[in-house]
């Protein structure tokens, strides 16, 4: 009796230990767990409604190459119109997006295909959201890693420790990456540079700060 108990504890502590490894994501498996410090992490980029945000853009899509003018204006706390040109400013495409609607107010025919919308919807919805209920938290000596949740998905909010601001997102589902989402940034109110990498797809999108005007 007492060696079946000591087994049955056994197989317990062995089934903790591997549920326990399989809930963690990939994404933080090298980032040690940590206490919540906050339950929502408030992004400043993207979100004074008197500012225009001007980017030259370069999109890479399968080896092709797109450039031109990303403009994204906040309407109001939950409404951003986002418009992209030609660096000779015809219009390619204009959109308005918050996180529960997504309207195409213009879009060239030849950029008017479903899958184009519909991923271009989850990359501007990602780049533009401003709120994020945070439900767990990873650290290692570099970065705190916030973890939200988003649908049948997740959002980690990478935070750098030296410098206080957010760095980079990563959109994932259980079992992988699938956006990958960097920030380069000296101020607050906005981003110099900003890469969207999809990981499932050959598209690279890259913002480089335009119009230098500040808050």
């Amino acid at each position: 009796m007492a060696k079946s108990m000591k087994l049955l504890l056994r197989i317990s502590i062995i089934l903790v230990l591997v549920l326990s490894s399989c809930s963690t994501n990939k994404v933080v498996q090298d980032y040690k767990s940590a206490p919540l410090e906050k339950t929502s992490l408030e992004v400043p980029y993207f979100a004074n409604p008197t500012m225009d945000y001007v980017y030259k853009a370069n999109i890479t899509v399968y080896g092709n190459e797109l450039t031109g003018i990303f403009i994204a204006k906040k309407i109001n706390d939950t409404l951003h119109r986002v418009v992209f040109t030609t660096e000779f400013g015809n219009k390619l495409m204009d959109f308005e997006i918050s996180e529960t609607d997504f309207k195409v107010n213009f879009i060239q025919e030849e950029l008017d295909r479903k899958i184009v919308i519909n991923t271009l919807t989850n990359d501007f919805r990602l780049l533009l959201r401003k709120h994020y209920a945070i439900s767990e938290q990873y650290e290692n000596n570099e970065s705190k890693v916030y973890m939200a949740l988003d649908k049948d998905r997740m959002n980690f909010l990478f935070v750098s420790k030296s410098t206080n601001k957010l760095s980079k997102i990563v959109h994932a589902s259980k079992r992988k990456e699938i956006i990958n989402l960097f920030y380069t940034s000296e101020k607050d109110t906005f981003a110099e540079k900003i890469v969207i990498q999809h990981q499932n797809i050959k598209l690279k999108i890259e913002l480089n700060y335009f119009n230098q005007q500040e808050n």
